[in-house]
């Protein structure tokens, strides 16, 4: 099976949470294992803005891409992204949870073109058939 890891799983990786062990086990079974490249962005976002030392950051951002392969967007990709933001969007509504991210849609896209499973706990996957839950 092939696993996309977002952002949501990596940070309860990295915390070491019950949530985080779950996804660990997933990806210790996994062969192929993928991040997005944006996630990497994500997660950089995330530990500067809480004000974690850059090295911290930096160690962090190397086992991601040791641990999976990195994604890039391209051609299909982005045009699976549009496709994916306006479903989550409209899901979003309906669930009257706040609205996706892009990053969201690209991490969704990036997961239905290697037709693969996302491991999360963010809402707006949580109904979806591609979504393996931790939440």
């Amino acid at each position: 099976m092939k696993i996309v890891v977002d952002t949501y799983a990596w940070i309860e990786i990295f915390i070491g949470s019950e949530k985080g062990n779950k996804a660990r086990k997933i990806l210790t079974e996994t062969l192929e294992i993928y991040t997005p490249d944006i996630v990497l962005a994500e997660v950089a976002r995330k530990y500067i803005r809480e004000g974690t030392e850059q090295k911290v950051v930096l160690e962090r951002l190397k086992t991601i891409i040791e641990t999976s392969e990195t994604t890039q967007i391209n051609v299909e990709t982005a045009l699976e992204s549009a496709k994916c933001y306006i479903e989550l969007s409209e899901e979003a509504k309906k669930a009257r949870i706040t609205t996706p991210s892009l990053f969201d849609a690209i991490v969704l896209a990036t997961t239905r073109v290697l037709k693969a499973k996302v491991i999360t706990g963010d809402e707006h996957f949580r109904n979806l058939p591609e979504t393996i839950w931790i939440g």
